[in-house]
């Protein structure tokens, strides 16, 4: 039971992040809420820069969908446990630019404890 509750919770993980990058690759000023103070999003060479997180987002949620499709709920809690380093350093980048300390800990912060648990049902289930 907790295995498949995981296993969801992984999926909408996926999807949002694909949200995310969807968002942010078709309109880059989006990705201003990342947290970072004074994005210069109007900048073409910022923007090119935003796009490439864009990509990796897409692809991050992408690949736990693959690991999904082929039924591995092991793997998926390494991959998922592993992954977790993405939102901590996405919170060190906020903290390290001088962000909003609630977007490092009520975003970044709080989808890493989510993916945290999330990793700990899977790799138990």
């Amino acid at each position: 039971m907790l295995g498949t509750v995981a296993t969801v919770l992984a999926g909408l993980i996926g999807v949002g992040i694909i949200v995310i990058g969807v968002l942010a690759f078709w309109a880059p000023q989006n990705a201003a809420g990342f947290g970072i103070p004074d994005t210069p999003t109007a900048d073409p060479t910022f923007r090119a820069w935003l796009t490439v997180k864009a990509v990796r987002d897409i692809a991050s949620g992408l690949l736990i969908f693959v690991v999904l499709i082929g039924g591995a709920t092991h793997l998926l809690g390494w991959f998922m446990l592993v992954a977790t380093g993405i939102p901590v350093g996405d919170a060190l980048i906020v903290l390290r630019s001088n962000g909003p300390r609630a977007a490092a800990y009520g975003i970044h912060g709080a989808t890493a404890a989510v993916m945290l648990v999330i990793s700990a049902l899977l790799l138990v289930s």
